[in-house]
């Protein structure tokens, strides 16, 4: 088994791809070892010394470093991984599911219901491709006084580029399709 590993815009995440999908079905972002009960891969990687983050994706892994150097945790990670794929061991605990949708969690005026869908198609054709290349994924929030707001997961979240990738990016992008977006905030 062969899984590539590319770098991220966050220097404390490393996207690695096994080369077979991850997850079916949704994402899944695990930040401490207690959340991490959902998964056996993400048990044994949190047992990883330095390592502070998983996020599952369709067909990757983005892992999340406290501290340490990449040449020191790298290879520990690559056969934690390479171990579960090999042993057939499910990604997720029988009865586990990824991430909830958030639709049930989204916040915005029924009025502005037909542009809250406009902004959810964008998001979901022309931006999340680009995030989970990045190793990540982006969730819509809400939608109030022109305001989008929007939840960064994976090596997204606390991503030093985030806020450039929020405000210059997303931003641009919507106020260009959605005149009435006026800014873009992460929450």
């Amino acid at each position: 088994m062969f899984i590539e590993t590319e770098s991220t815009p966050n220097p404390a995440t490393l996207k690695f791809l096994p080369g077979r999908p991850v997850l079916s079905d949704g994402t899944l972002d695990i930040r401490d070892p207690q959340t991490a009960a959902k998964s056996p891969l993400a048990q044994a990687l949190f047992g990883v010394p330095g390592v502070a983050g998983v996020f599952f994706g369709s067909d990757f892994i983005s892992v999340t470093k406290a501290d340490g150097d990449w040449q020191e945790i790298k290879p520990a990670v690559l056969g934690t991984i390479m171990e579960h794929f090999v042993s057939g061991a499910p990604i997720l605990v029988e009865g586990a599911a990824p991430d909830p949708q958030t639709e049930n969690e989204e916040f915005f005026a029924p009025e502005d219901a037909e542009t809250v869908a406009t902004i959810k198609e964008l998001i979901d054709t022309r931006v999340r491709p680009s995030v989970a290349s990045d190793g990540g994924d982006i969730k819509f929030r809400g939608f109030r006084d022109g305001i989008v707001y929007l939840a960064m997961k994976g090596s997204c979240a606390g991503c030093p580029s985030s806020t450039a990738t929020l405000k210059h990016g997303i931003q641009n992008l919507l106020r260009h399709y959605v005149p009435t977006v006026h800014t873009v905030e992460q929450i």
